[in-house]
């Protein structure tokens, strides 16, 4: 290792570090500022202070989270209505661009940023929102942040942050048939545990990653988060700059050329330490659920249910709250149990990609239990609709309609029964999150179209085998 060695983390952060104070929080420039209707406290405090926004051109307005996912030309919740109202109202007042309910570009800002080329490698991203790491998977420095910090990068374009350790995620080999990041996500999940990268930026790498699509790149970074990251990052390369180029807001001409060669040099330095490495082999990953009340409670399909007789007493306790709370048996097989319901969609699972997985499973068959399918934008639902994948959805009995973040955090009705048993492609199983007393069940979107064919949580592998 040389004095200069850097990680991809270390380069993009001190590219924007303006002056670290004594206690060593930095004070960090930020590149993109993403606001929904949640930051209407941030403008709140402008407001009362009579302060105007910094840097409104670098700021973006995007509804997603209140956004009715039908009857949106009448929206029947009068709260849900002033809330949209608001954002568009605020963006409008400071000169910030807004992707509104009536934009066709409109989607969950996750997938919107994106698809629009305004997420680009090294930059620095923040929004409201925890799953703002999502970003990463582009080479940027992205991660969410609270109500007050919203309102101090509106008035500044800068905000505070100790700088986190660094961890290096490997995944050498190759994913088995119909395993996708989604699974790995859960299985380092589920083996590091929910707290197992807390205080650290996490930079995934190895072969696995590399062959990645920017989708499960995007998946995998999303989830960095229910494992205690302050952010995942993959190194930019050229898979990611095929999916840059041409996208409305990215660089053109000479400067597409400029940009790329600056983006090339972001990847870790060959020498680089890194405060903690984990590899993981992908051959040992199978498709993956979970079971309990955390993302870390997963396990392959084909496993037993843990006992809490053959834990120690606080994981057991742990193990047996969750187990009551989710109606299940300690011990039984999870393959084979019954759900209620299922749902395809939220930032982390319902881009396109996602939803041509899905339709795979799906075409030709019928679903036993009914579902909604939500895709991650306008967009998304647009090429969905051309490729025909809305109608395999329609033609096996689930429900399609418009992007937003809907049933993964029980919105505009969107919700899941008491007692009733989801499979989901959403990003947390916490009690509660879909609906009061709902019990999530967590997997990749292609599994989620299994459990709807058959009415279980089943292994996808022999429904796809010989469809991709």
């Amino acid at each position: 290792m040389t004095a200069n060695s850097r990680t991809l983390f270390d380069k993009v952060w001190d590219a924007h570090e303006v002056l670290q104070r004594e206690d060593g929080a930095s004070l960090l420039w930020v590149d993109r500022h993403l606001v929904h209707e949640g930051s209407h406290h941030a403008f709140a405090k402008l407001a009362e202070r009579r302060l105007p926004v910094a840097e409104p051109a670098l700021t973006i307005g995007v509804v997603d989270h209140y956004a009715p996912t039908r009857e949106r030309d009448r929206i029947a919740d009068p709260d849900i209505a002033r809330m949209i109202r608001t954002l568009e109202e605020n963006t409008a007042r400071h000169g910030i661009r807004c992707f509104g309910m009536r934009d066709p570009r409109q989607g969950i800002v996750h997938v919107m940023g994106p698809e629009q080329g305004l997420t680009l490698p090294g930059l620095l991203i923040n929004c409201g929102d925890s799953h703002t790491s999502t970003h990463g998977a582009f080479g940027a420095l992205a991660f969410g942040i609270g109500a007050t910090e919203v309102a101090h990068v509106l008035a500044t374009q800068t905000i505070w942050q100790k700088r986190p350790k660094t961890m290096r995620i490997t995944v050498t080999g190759q994913l088995g048939p119909a395993v996708s990041a989604k699974d790995l996500a859960l299985f380092w999940i589920a083996r590091l545990g929910a707290d197992g990268a807390r205080g650290h930026a996490i930079e995934y790498a190895g072969p696995v990653v590399e062959n990645m699509s920017m989708e499960g790149r995007m998946t995998l970074c999303n989830l960095s988060i229910e494992g205690g990251a302050r952010c995942g990052m993959v190194a930019p390369d050229d898979v990611t700059f095929t999916y840059i180029e041409g996208r409305p807001f990215a660089p053109k001409a000479k400067d597409w050329n400029r940009a790329v060669a600056d983006w090339r040099a972001l990847a870790s330095d060959a020498d680089a330490i890194f405060d903690s490495e984990i590899t993981l082999d992908g051959a040992e990953i199978a498709p993956t659920v979970t079971w309990g009340t955390s993302p870390e409670e997963a396990l392959p399909i084909t496993a037993n249910l843990p006992d809490p007789a053959e834990l120690d007493r606080a994981r057991a306790d742990q193990v047996r709250a969750a187990m009551e709370y989710m109606g299940l048996v300690p011990g039984q097989r999870i393959q084979g149990t019954p759900v209620d319901q299922v749902f395809i969609g939220s930032c982390t699972n319902g881009r396109i990609e996602d939803l041509r997985l899905a339709a795979a499973v799906l075409s030709g068959r019928k679903a036993k239990v009914p579902g909604l399918v939500s895709p991650g934008s306008a967009l998304v639902k647009a090429q969905a609709e051309r490729e025909g994948l809305d109608r395999i959805f329609t033609d096996a009995g689930l429900e399609w309609v418009a992007s937003g973040c809907s049933m993964c955090v029980g919105m505009n009705g969107d919700l899941v029964g008491a007692g009733k048993r989801c499979a989901s492609s959403t990003n947390r199983n916490f009690k509660g999150r879909q609906g009061r007393g709902a019990r999530t069940h967590l997997m990749s979107p292609a599994m989620v179209a299994a459990a709807a064919v058959t009415g279980t949580l089943t292994d996808v592998r022999p429904l796809l085998d010989g469809r991709v």
